[in-house]
């Protein structure tokens, strides 16, 4: 049966480009064909494939690229330290800025987000089905809930005379658990954020103490699992980091302090978990503290220690063939949002990633972590169509992903955000 024109699926054809499909190939010329949101045909081979009916894109020699992935976003942060202040922040404007947020990301070549922490209790939700409708440009995007924390974990601000409001749930014991992560499943989110370890520098726990109970994760392993949520947790120590592992989390947020066991236990469940270090954090700190002289010495040496311990934990799940994601905690005023990809060059200089490799960890890796039916983060037949269309080679000088401008088109599920723009034919192959 032949459709009517008004029902053919749309479709785009990309010739005269660079290949860079971040499977573990080298680049290749060629022409890659999306129909409706999907990557339809790539070819090594030029007039390979059907033109007719298909908008033509001469990518003059540019680099063609899946879009990229952020394992540990907060999209309702504000490039802020004052967590309290944007606590008080109204829910109606806190959506707004949220929203201005993703489609800040999807101009910086993020086609997908993993939340590591929301805001407000359903403010991810909200940008999410708001994404999803339409209604909104932005990048797909994995809701959490709030970061749930106990007394004296990473961001209980409370103090014994006064309950403050700020960007974190606390909850203590396994009852309290159960409820909170019910709650928050009724209401729609795809991922529980946990506050396993402490974190040095900020009170009340350093990183190498493991705050949450037993109990506690094995009651919120019970809900999630069994209502087919998943489980993102910052787990620094190595005691959390075993407790991740054990009961089921998808993504191990840092794994700093990660002990011969812990690393093993990684290894073994390597099939289903990854590791985001957020190693653009701890980069920040150490410069910042570092600018500070005398008056930030005992800090940098603590940040110094973490990079250090980070160091040894990434190269050793490097060699093991654990999944590395990159990204993280960009949003705070060190860290500004639109600065993630910078974690791909810190990657090389720090962890002595290739190119490739450190690339992967946002496109291939990242678009494994999402977990969805339909496959995405390589530039693969069967894939979404997520691509970046790149002023130049990546793999020759990755800081070419820290600057939009260099993004000659974006596209999201098959459709340009970023329409392309004229190519010259000196350019060409």
């Amino acid at each position: 049966m032949i459709r009517p024109p008004c029902f053919a699926i749309p479709m785009i054809l990309f010739t005269n480009v660079n290949i860079l499909d971040c499977g573990g190939e080298a680049p290749f010329p060629g022409e890659v064909l999306v129909e409706g949101n999907k990557i339809a045909k790539v070819s090594a081979r030029s007039n390979s494939s059907p033109r007719q009916d298909a908008q033509v894109v001469n990518g003059g020699g540019a680099f063609l690229m899946p879009g990229l992935v952020e394992s540990h976003v907060h999209v309702g942060l504000n490039d802020s330290n004052d967590i309290f202040a944007l606590a008080a922040v109204p829910p109606e404007e806190h959506t707004l800025l949220a929203a201005r947020n993703a489609r800040f990301y999807l101009d910086h070549g993020f086609t997908s987000l993993i939340s590591a922490g929301s805001v407000k209790p359903r403010l991810d939700i909200v940008i999410r089905n708001a994404i999803n409708a339409g209604e909104i440009p932005g990048p797909r995007l994995l809701a959490s809930t709030p970061w749930l924390t106990v007394t004296g974990g990473l961001i209980d601000v409370n103090l014994f005379h006064m309950k403050r409001d700020a960007i974190a749930l606390v909850v203590d014991g396994p009852e309290n658990y159960r409820r909170i992560v019910r709650e928050m499943i009724r209401e729609g989110v795809d991922t529980v954020k946990l506050v396993v370890s402490g974190d040095t520098g900020i009170p009340h726990a350093p990183s190498r103490s493991t705050v949450m109970s037993e109990e506690e994760i094995a009651m919120v392993a019970q809900e999630v699992h069994c209502r087919g949520r998943r489980m993102g947790a910052h787990a620094r120590s190595a005691g959390s980091v075993k407790l991740c592992v054990r009961y089921g989390v998808t993504i191990v947020y840092h794994a700093t302090f990660a002990d011969e066991e812990a690393l093993d236990m990684l290894e073994a469940n390597k099939g289903r978990l990854f590791v985001s270090p957020n190693i653009g954090f701890t980069a920040a700190a150490i410069r910042d503290t570092a600018a500070l002289g005398d008056a930030g010495r005992e800090a940098h040496a603590i940040v110094e220690e973490e990079l250090e311990a980070a160091t040894r934990s990434i190269a050793a799940l490097r060699r093991r063939g654990v999944r590395i994601l990159g990204g993280g905690d960009y949003g705070f005023a060190s860290t500004p949002h639109g600065d993630n990809a910078k974690d791909i060059e810190y990657f090389v200089k720090f962890f002595g990633f290739t190119p490739l490799e450190a690339i992967q960890t946002m496109t291939k890796h990242g678009g494994e972590a999402m977990g969805l039916p339909e496959p995405l983060g390589q530039l693969k037949e069967g894939f979404l169509a997520d691509l970046l269309l790149v002023d130049g080679n990546p793999l020759e000088n990755v800081r070419l992903l820290q600057d939009p401008d260099h993004f000659l088109a974006i596209m999201k599920d098959g459709k340009f955000h970023k329409e392309p723009g004229h190519r010259p034919q000196s350019r060409a192959l």
